[in-house]
């Protein structure tokens, strides 16, 4: 793809948006941006956007800007349907999204991670997996990194393993992922598509490229992944609940491989069949989902060449991550979790399945149109009581509110929410931040949300005896 002396619009000035910018830049490109924000919200990335010769149109999207463009590459937090990027399809401008950009330059191995949930956890635990086993990896996507910085860097990787969101998905057209890597798949961002078959036909892209010689890890415990990767092209190696060829099959101790005499790279052979065994008791992070995470990984890594060994020992040794199920602390006898990153309703059964001890949970923020009721079943079985706060707080109220052992209270902020919790609970029980929205009510990120609610937890360990 050749983009010198090319007249390349980017769209949205984020992370995604700068690494593009900077790249076709480098490919001899002539690079505006436009941005709906107005310029003092973006403020560090435009300086960093003039300093490279960028072009900024902020504030505004003007349709003759995207007309005028040769490639419109959008980034993943701009909807690919609004009325400038319509328009200019209409025109015969082609609109591509960073990861498809990206992946039209990449002549190595990419494995691609998609899901609702477990997406970064299983993206991370694979990278690692795979530098256990001796190869050099590239790990970005959404994860962080954009997949358009690994394209210009000088020293190139063995594998590319790339976090890769719906959003991301939407706008592929040629994106062929070696091993296609597909968790789950629950409701979410129905703020965004106009309904749940829209998002699942966006996740299902994943396999829409590959082809006989390629891989797709699926979940067969999902029965909405059973069925839509019936017909897909890819071999499939399949994590699930019962043994079968070309399936791993979890429980609470081991993961158990059988795979065909032709599926390759794995590292033990019986009786013409390669098999193979990981053990779990070493593997800290709790909740069925993160087995399946594991699972995921694990098939993955074989996939390619990694080692039953390099696994084993990266699954013994995986602390986990923030803001995912992340124990923070003990205070009186009452355990601290942060899981901020619980930005949907799934997350959050998955998070209080988790628990056998009582939970107090808060929930609330930006509501995704997510079904609160949903978890009535499991909010009962799991909570004693529950805290909700931010913009969704009535909505979730509404929902939930009546389903707890204890009245439902509203916190004004995080603060209150954790001393509200703390007050409810008792030594053994447990406070989960698990809020089943987005943070953008009252914050920039689920990041910044989880670090709130740690600080709000060690101000209460601070005050210890004096909270009454």
């Amino acid at each position: 793809m050749d983009l010198a002396n090319k007249n390349i619009l980017i769209v949205g000035l984020g992370t995604s948006g700068i690494a593009t910018a900077r790249f076709a830049i480098n490919q001899g490109a002539s690079v505006t941006v436009t941005d709906i924000a107005p310029a003092k919200d973006l403020a560090d990335h435009a300086q960093e956007a003039l300093a490279m010769g960028v072009d900024l149109e902020l504030g505004r999207h003007e349709t003759e800007t995207f007309e005028r463009a040769h490639l419109i590459v959008i980034s993943p937090g701009v909807p690919h349907t609004i009325p400038q990027i319509l328009r200019a399809r209409s025109k015969g401008v082609p609109v591509i999204g960073e990861i498809e950009l990206a992946s039209r330059f990449i002549r190595e191995p990419v494995i691609a991670v998609s899901g609702t949930n477990g997406k970064t956890t299983t993206t991370t635990l694979l990278g690692k997996m795979l530098d256990n086993s001796g190869f050099k990896t590239f790990v970005g996507g959404n994860i962080g990194n954009p997949l358009i910085d690994y394209v210009d860097q000088k020293t190139k990787a063995e594998i590319v393993i790339a976090e890769i969101s719906s959003f991301q998905l939407d706008t592929i057209e040629t994106f062929r992922p070696k091993v296609s890597v597909l968790l789950n798949i629950t409701e979410d961002h129905m703020d965004r598509y106009p309904d749940f078959e829209a998002y699942i036909k966006s996740k299902c892209r994943i396999f829409e490229n590959q082809q006989a010689d390629d891989t797709a890890v699926i979940n067969g415990s999902d029965p909405l992944i059973r069925s839509i990767s019936q017909n897909i092209k890819a071999e499939k190696m399949t994590f699930y609940h019962r043994q079968d060829n070309n399936t791993a099959a979890l429980n609470s101790a081991t993961i158990n491989w059988n795979g065909s005499s032709n599926a390759a790279f794995i590292g033990l052979q019986s009786q013409g069949k390669q098999t193979g065994s990981i053990e779990l008791s070493g593997y800290k992070l709790a909740g069925r989902h993160n087995l399946e995470n594991a699972a995921a990984a694990s098939l993955a890594a074989l996939a390619v060449g990694g080692s039953l060994e390099a696994i084993q020992s990266t699954l013994n040794n995986f602390q986990g991550l923030s803001h995912r199920l992340e124990f923070i602390t003990t205070v009186s006898g009452v355990r601290f979790f942060n899981d901020s990153k619980a930005t949907n309703v799934d997350a959050v059964a998955r998070a209080l399945e988790a628990f056998s001890s009582p939970v107090v949970l808060i929930m609330g923020g930006r509501d995704k149109g997510g079904k609160f009721g949903s978890l009535k079943e499991l909010v009962h079985k799991h909570t004693k009581k529950l805290i909700v706060m931010g913009e969704a707080k009535e909505k979730v109220k509404s929902a939930l509110g009546d389903v707890c052992r204890q009245a439902t209270q509203t916190a004004d902020g995080m603060e209150d929410a954790v001393l509200l919790a703390y007050q409810a609970a008792r030594p053994g029980d447990v406070v989960l931040l698990a809020p089943g929205c987005a943070s953008f009510d009252m914050y920039s990120s689920y990041a910044q949300r989880g670090k709130a609610f740690c600080a709000a937890v060690k101000q209460l360990q601070e005050l210890g005896s004096d909270i009454s």
